[in-house]
């Protein structure tokens, strides 16, 4: 049976590059579209908007997964199908449930991609895309590793060292300047904290107030402080929690914990990175009972049932994770629940078949 699985991972193998390569341009184009309306504004031209579009693209891949995961094996066996070639191995004695075995081997190879690119790739790409957007827009500058992201209003200007994960910043400075352009205060914070839009908390501040004949040197645990961005600006500083790894995302929950604070939406975020994995496999396991369904008539009409499915399952996603969010039920009940419900299903519907 080696030859003829083997066999089937290059069909599916091929359904999944197919699948792929119609869904992501797909996306990504409609992504292009949003972005082109801002071209114009600032510095902000048609190739940052390409630019930003690329950069996305390992983040649409693994947002995709489950629907390319669905459809491209839905068309690698639909081809197996439509040839009679299943038919053949049925008889041969390659059962449904062990074609899915099969489909499963492909499963855990496409999970280690989403893995290596969840952690390592998309997060990386993710923050690159809003930096470079926020910068073209002339929002903010990032000047690189050593001199950080600046930023400016009239009288104030605003460096940060680092962004670290989820809120929170490394070495602040703000420098408030005269209407003649001399230095009034200096403001350097070792933390940063963004509570709301309109009020950061500043850890370990050192302040220093220069006049004409003085210098008045003072030093802080915390002080709040009002900051100048505009709602666009805090959106590209307070890294949204799906641009995080998942190594991130749990040293922010495990902080924001230690602290006292909530995080309810980063743990949430957590958790859905591995549901996410969950309603792939389920994917895959579905594609198979749909195939099998089409032997006689086809596989075009459980393409359409097929992406119906896919769409229907990301909005239920979608509307289970803020439910849950919103009534504060269990992250890992909420978030593992779709893909665990949909893999009963398959299992079920394959017994049936079988």
């Amino acid at each position: 049976m080696t030859l003829l699985e083997n066999y089937i991972v290059r069909q599916i193998g091929a359904g999944l590059a197919i699948s792929a390569a119609v869904l992501i341009p797909l996306f990504s184009f409609l992504d292009l579209i949003e972005q082109l309306d801002d071209v114009g504004e600032g510095f902000y031209r048609t190739r940052d908007a390409f630019i930003y579009v690329i950069y996305l693209l390992p983040r649409r891949f693994i947002e995709l997964a489950p629907f390319i995961a669905l459809l491209g094996t839905v068309i690698g066996l639909g081809r197996l199908a439509v040839n009679l070639e299943l038919i053949t191995m049925r008889a041969a004695g390659l059962s449904p449930m062990r074609i899915s075995l099969v489909v499963l081997k492909v499963g855990f190879f496409l999970l280690i991609l989403l893995t290596v690119l969840e952690q390592y790739v998309a997060p990386k790409y993710q923050q690159k895309a809003i930096s470079h957007r926020a910068e073209a827009l002339a929002q903010s500058a990032e000047l690189g590793s050593d001199l950080g992201t600046w930023t400016r209003d009239k009288s104030q200007v605003l460096r940060i060292g680092e962004s670290a994960p989820g809120s929170l910043m490394r070495d602040i400075e703000i420098m408030t300047f005269d209407q003649d352009g001399s230095l009034r205060e200096h403001l350097n914070a070792e933390y940063a904290e963004i509570v709301t839009a309109s009020e950061w908390e500043l850890s370990n501040v050192t302040r220093r107030k220069f006049s004409k004949r003085s210098l008045e040197t003072s030093h802080f645990e915390n002080i709040l402080w009002r900051p100048f961005l505009n709602s666009e600006q805090m959106a590209t500083l307070n890294r949204p929690a799906e641009s995080l790894s998942p190594v991130e995302l749990y040293q922010y929950v495990s902080y924001l914990k230690k602290t006292g604070q909530k995080s309810d939406a980063y743990e949430l975020a957590l958790w859905r990175k591995f549901g996410g994995g969950l309603v792939t496999i389920a994917m895959l396991l579905l594609s198979v009972p749909f195939v099998f369904g089409s032997v006689r008539g086809g596989i075009a009409n459980r393409l359409v049932l097929a992406g119906i499915t896919g769409i229907c399952v990301y909005l239920l996603d979608q509307i289970a994770a803020n439910v849950g969010l919103l009534l504060d039920l269990s992250f890992p009940l909420v978030a593992l629940a779709p893909g665990l419900i949909l893999i009963w299903i398959a299992v079920a519907w394959l017994q049936r078949i079988a």
